[in-house]
């Protein structure tokens, strides 16, 4: 099941942030530069890898930044009564248990719509 990030209007540029802490435990998103990747559905269904500038289906990232235990993306634009689905993929540290990083990924929905 997907997450749900709140509606967006057109007009509006907005933040929305997934927060890992509960998922992590003890490990904590990675420092490296590709530790945290967002991507969106295109109209053909393909996820499409997406950073600052990029524009799919009319829906444009202003720019993304992590933390050790949240993913922010600052999205601009989208067409009303459109609904995108994104994938907010991380890389963690290493695991002191397995000594290996791990790599998940979670579906966020986000509704565009018109707002009077």
């Amino acid at each position: 099941m997907a997450l749900k990030f709140p509606d967006k209007d057109p007009d509006e540029i907005l933040d929305y942030t997934v927060d890992w802490s509960r998922y992590l435990g003890d490990l904590t998103i990675d420092t490296g530069g590709d530790a945290v990747v967002w991507k969106i559905k295109d109209a053909d269904g393909v996820y499409q890898t997406i950073s600052g500038s990029d524009t799919v289906n009319g829906l444009t990232v202003n720019s993304t930044n992590n933390t050790t235990t949240t993913a922010t993306i600052v999205l601009d634009a989208g067409t009303a009564n459109t609904t995108y689905t994104l994938q907010c993929q991380i890389r963690t540290s290493v695991s002191d248990k397995t000594n290996a990083k791990i790599t998940t990924a979670r579906e966020v929905n986000l509704r565009v719509r018109e707002r009077s």
